[in-house]
Parts: C-alpha cells; sequence; structure tokens
C-alpha cells in the first residue's frame, strides 16, 4: 500500500512540475516587430475637451521605430456605434523581446 501512495504522490508532483508549461501561452502575431526592451513610462498627456459627446480618449504610446522608442500622442476617436468601449493598446513581453498590441474597440 505505501509503495502505491508514494507512486500516486509523485504522479501528482510531477504533473504540478508540469503544469505551467502546458497552459496555454498565445504567440506573438506574424509581423509583429520586436523591441530588445520594455517602453519607457508613458508620458503624462494633457486631455481637453472632447470634441463631442461620441468621442473616446485613445491614450498615447510608444512604438518601436528605427531601433529606438518613438511617442505617438494620444487622440480623440468618434465611438463606431454608442455601445463601443476602447480596450487600451499595451506592450506585451515575449521570449524575442517586447511587441505591441493594439487596442480595438468592444
Amino acid at each position: 500500500m505505501k509503495v502505491v501512495g508514494r507512486s500516486v504522490s509523485l504522479l501528482i508532483g510531477a504533473s504540478l512540475l508540469l503544469l505551467p508549461l502546458t497552459t496555454c501561452v498565445v504567440p506573438p502575431p506574424p509581423g509583429v516587430v520586436f523591441a530588445p526592451g520594455p517602453p519607457p513610462a508613458a508620458r503624462v498627456e494633457v486631455i481637453g475637451t472632447a470634441p463631442g459627446p461620441d468621442f473616446v480618449w485613445i491614450h498615447g504610446h510608444y512604438r518601436w521605430e528605427d531601433n529606438h522608442y518613438v511617442w505617438g500622442a494620444g487622440r480623440w476617436e468618434r465611438r463606431p456605434h454608442a455601445s463601443a468601449t476602447w480596450v487600451d493598446g499595451r506592450w506585451a513581453h515575449h521570449s524575442s523581446g517586447y511587441y505591441w498590441v493594439e487596442g480595438r474597440w468592444k
């Protein structure tokens, strides 16, 4: 009985060690450009008044261009429909470096 209990314990332990290797890892989309290091801290932007009630502020962000980060200012954008919400883009880390995941309307 002890041998079976120990075998089960070893099996469970090995499964727990392998669990991180089997979790779903989303690969970057094809054609992305990798930056070797993380972007600088986002700039503080002064957001004025929206041009209308159906506009949403899209935050500025750094993009990787010609081997360095370049700031792209934020902007107002009209909602595609009344209930649309904006999901901000983000920098994601990958073994090849950092890459930008575009924001989108939801």
